[in-house]
């Protein structure tokens, strides 16, 4: 299969999908959103979008509703897609096993959908009732689109990525730290809280057997 990714392919796997019954419009989307991540980051945004997460839809957003989720910014819920592009991340994590590469330190360097073929599909043969008169049923139709779907990893350093791509990776590994820093403040925030409430459970046990001892004393 000829890619879409026409630099130096040293070091990078691919993974491809072709006659996928799917909008090529939704893949792409999908694909904005993983694009330039690590690979467990992206696995982790793909299962979150199959659970019912938003994408944000930066083409073919026309007559699109905005969704609270994504601040105010266009975006739909493409569930079918998303688990597309998971299963293609998976092929081609474990392409990178076989050829001795380990995915987990790997990076999403290319991801692309676009749409291959049209077929035109027409109703049973017979009559429709159309508009208030009888018409044939050869004049209507509707079109069926197939897609294919690329993925690429890599680990970010290779002589066929640009100066673009490499800064990107380097912002999305950067968000990725920068989110474990927060997510580790608030839980060493959360310990000392309930340590505080755990001290005084053994101070009300010593006053309950001192007070029998001093009854003893006054019979």
């Amino acid at each position: 299969m000829e890619y879409s990714f026409n630099r130096d392919r040293d070091g990078i796997i691919f993974a491809h999908m072709k006659d996928i019954n799917a909008s090529f419009k939704d893949l792409c989307a999908v694909c904005d959103s993983i694009r330039y991540k690590p690979v467990p980051v992206a696995l982790s945004i793909l299962e979150s979008e199959e659970n019912g997460r938003a994408v944000l839809y930066r083409r073919h957003n026309a007559h699109m509703g905005s969704r609270h989720d994504l601040g105010g910014k266009k975006g739909r819920y493409p569930i079918k897609c998303a688990g597309i592009v998971r299963k293609a991340l998976l092929n081609a994590m474990a392409n990178s096993r076989n050829k001795g590469f380990e995915p987990d330190v790997m990076f999403v360097v290319h991801a692309a959908a676009n749409k291959t073929n049209i077929m035109r599909m027409g109703p049973p043969k017979g009559k429709l009732f159309i508009g208030g008169s009888y018409g044939y049923a050869t004049s209507r139709h509707t079109d069926l689109e197939f897609a294919k779907l690329e993925l690429g990893i890599a680990k970010g350093t290779e002589k066929g990525l640009s100066e673009r791509m490499k800064h990107s990776i380097k912002r999305g590994s950067h968000e990725v730290h920068t989110q474990k820093v927060n997510e580790n403040k608030e839980k060493a925030l959360k310990k000392p809280a309930t340590q505080s409430t755990a001290k005084p459970q053994p101070e009300k046990k010593e006053q309950k057997q001192a007070a029998p001892k001093n009854e003893a004393k006054k019979e």
